[in-house]
């Protein structure tokens, strides 16, 4: 089982009526929530982990992760509000505002923290859970408790007008990345991560650090993943863009299925995969990423849309 550990929260998207008016389609999402639904779309067991609320958009967000076979059993239910994600759509690309105080996501405390057992392979982790507290810490503490005996996928997926401390979500973030297996990164996520660097310095040093596989996401250029001793790129795919939403998610998902599809999904056999495996995790991934934009919101493909 790959477990997805981070939030879910609904995604407020822009719409208009037929009469021209404008309003708001309350969707389920969460970068770590769609990576979830993508995997379970995708027929990979899957689980989820977050706190979920019992009001009528946590029993949405719940609804879709089960209708994708994912598991929601290691969720803590609370009754505190929903997290709401207000999404303004510029040419296509998402920008959000997040309304997040008291709610049954950001209140997850570490000792709510899971038990897992061996059906448990690998843990993912990323985006806005890692900002706020007490999720972030609860968050980071799961990853530290797992790191020595499960692959560890991080996908830190900034969003810079979220985050109050930059030092100090960088300083987490840094953190993180020493314990992971898989950090896949935006070009925007490098350069804002590490300033101070050149992009292919900052990589290697993640790799030299103990980073099994960097994957960075170039958007129209496609994508690239480092290794040890391997650079495998791929290009991206062509594809009418509806909007970006759950793009980079869905591609979270892909490489995660596709390195399990090549029985890599193991800490020491990340380490000796081959540029085939590792091309083949992206091509899958791209294909993931290229379906999500080509249509309107978080709505990763089907295992049948790929085949």
């Amino acid at each position: 089982m790959i477990l997805c550990c981070g939030e879910a929260l609904i995604d407020m998207l822009p719409r208009q009526l037929p009469d021209g008016e404008k309003v708001l389609l309350p969707a389920a999402g969460g970068a770590v929530f769609n990576s979830a639904i993508a995997l379970g779309r995708l027929g990979f067991e899957t689980g989820f982990f977050a706190g979920l609320s019992t009001d009528m958009f946590g029993r949405q967000l719940e609804g879709a992760l089960e209708n994708a076979g994912v598991d929601t059993s290691f969720c803590v239910r609370s009754d505190r509000p929903t997290t709401l994600a207000f999404v303004e759509l510029n040419d296509g690309h998402a920008h959000y505002t997040f309304y997040d105080e008291q709610t049954a996501g950001r209140m997850l405390e570490p000792d709510e923290l899971p038990q897992l057992d061996d059906r448990v392979e690998a843990l993912h982790f990323g985006a806005i859970s890692l900002i706020s507290e007490p999720c972030g810490s609860s968050y980071e503490a799961l990853l530290m408790r797992e790191a020595e005996r499960r692959v560890i996928s991080l996908d830190p997926n900034i969003r810079a007008n979220f985050i109050s401390d930059p030092d100090t979500h960088r300083a987490r973030i840094r953190r993180m990345v020493a314990k992971s297996d898989i950090v896949k990164v935006s070009d925007e996520d490098l350069a804002w991560l590490e300033p101070e660097m050149d992009p292919e310095a900052a990589k290697r040093a993640w790799i030299d650090g103990g980073v099994s596989i960097v994957v960075e996401t170039r958007g129209a250029d496609g994508a690239a993943a480092m290794t040890g001793s391997l650079t495998v790129q791929v290009p991206a795919r062509s594809v009418t863009v509806v909007d970006t939403v759950g793009a980079g998610d869905g591609f979270d998902a892909g490489l995660l299925a596709g390195l399990k599809n090549a029985g890599r999904l193991d800490k020491a056999a990340l380490r000796s995969i081959t540029s085939e495996e590792l091309g083949s995790a992206l091509e899958l991934a791209a294909s993931v990423a290229a379906v999500t934009v080509s249509r309107a919101g978080a709505n990763p493909p089907w295992k049948d849309e790929l085949d």
